[in-house]
């Protein structure tokens, strides 16, 4: 398989990167597709653009500093140049730095917009995986971050000026970006599939997705040969792979125990007042006494407020009970 034979063009005095067309193309899709599953849950026109305003700047900064960080000798190291960490067309994104800052930047535009933090995630998840499938495309032009030398028919054609001195000799090599790239593909085939059947909610389609993309970025990861940190003889992107694959299975074990099979479909969370209607009038019509009825109101009336004030919810309940308590004695 041949690699292009060039990555940029000129119109006039401005070029125009396949590297950066692959990034913004992927956006464009992940925005499309997020945007109609969202208003699908009833999201207002236009929330997934306004999230990616946030989200994009804060995920591409991010990008960039997890790859300085997890390849330092070529910015830190002897020879190396710190000014050359600001130049991002050249490649060199960490996809890991690339979730967190994000996250960041939707968090900011979730709160603003007043939406749940998982029903907005669980619609952007498959969207993501999709853009992450275009973006890879970017490596394929700069022609790096490919894997080790391969005979395979697939094998990625390598320019000598690009190859590692280590494999100078070496035609050939694992076209890894075009392996990530049919993995995102196949995991958000799987995370539809997932989604429908297990009717996942509360943030589970986001950490499946997670979940997901570790398992072949890990296999991936150990193909490449473009440098990287090792430690204990795995590259960093490896341990990376398996700690946020952890952490995402005991996101999934916790959202399981707090909400066992109910999803989650309200994409903002009800205001005290209504909150505390429905649930007196559910006591009442479940056979409670009006009191016992009351204090289960107020016991919602608290939880809708930490939820929008942020605090505990089970402080905020403790202070409903000692109220309808107090109340009852009165």
């Amino acid at each position: 398989m041949p690699s292009p034979s060039q990555g940029v063009w000129h119109l006039g005095p401005v070029p125009i990167r396949a590297y950066a067309l692959a990034i913004i193309l992927g956006i464009v899709l992940g925005v499309v597709i997020g945007e109609k599953r969202l208003r699908a849950r009833g999201g207002p026109p236009g929330a997934v653009v306004d999230i990616a305003v946030w989200a994009v700047p804060f995920g591409i900064v991010g990008a960039r500093i997890y790859h300085v960080l997890s390849s330092p000798d070529a910015y830190f190291g002897e020879g190396g140049d710190l000014v050359r960490a600001l130049y991002v067309w050249e490649g060199g994104l960490g996809i890991w730095g690339a979730i967190a800052g994000g996250f960041v930047g939707a968090l900011v535009a979730i709160r603003q917009l007043g939406l749940r933090l998982g029903v907005v995630a669980d619609a952007l998840a498959p969207g993501l995986l999709v853009a992450q499938a275009v973006g890879r495309f970017g490596n394929y032009f700069n022609q790096e971050l490919f894997g080790r030398p391969t005979d395979l028919p697939w094998g990625l054609e390598i320019d000598p000026a690009n190859r590692p001195a280590e494999y100078a000799d070496a035609a050939t090599f694992h076209p890894t970006f075009l392996y990530e790239s049919l993995w995102c593909l196949v995991a958000a085939g799987l995370l539809l599939l997932l989604e429908r059947r297990l009717k996942l909610g509360h943030g589970r389609v986001f950490l499946t997705y997670v979940l997901l993309y570790v398992v072949g970025r890990g296999f991936i990861e150990t193909l490449r040969v473009d440098q990287a940190e090792v430690v204990g003889g795995l590259r960093l992107n490896v341990w990376t792979s398996v700690v946020v694959g952890l952490l995402a299975v005991l996101g999934l074990l916790v959202s399981s125990l707090r909400h066992p099979g109910r999803e989650a479909t309200a994409l903002r969370d009800p205001a005290p007042a209504e909150a505390s209607a429905a649930a007196e009038t559910e006591a009442l019509d479940a056979g409670a006494e009006p009191e016992d009825a009351a204090a289960e109101g107020e016991r919602a009336a608290a939880r809708a407020r930490a939820s929008a004030s942020g605090a505990s919810e089970d402080d905020a309940a403790s202070g409903a009970d000692d109220v309808a308590g107090r109340d009852r004695r009165e």
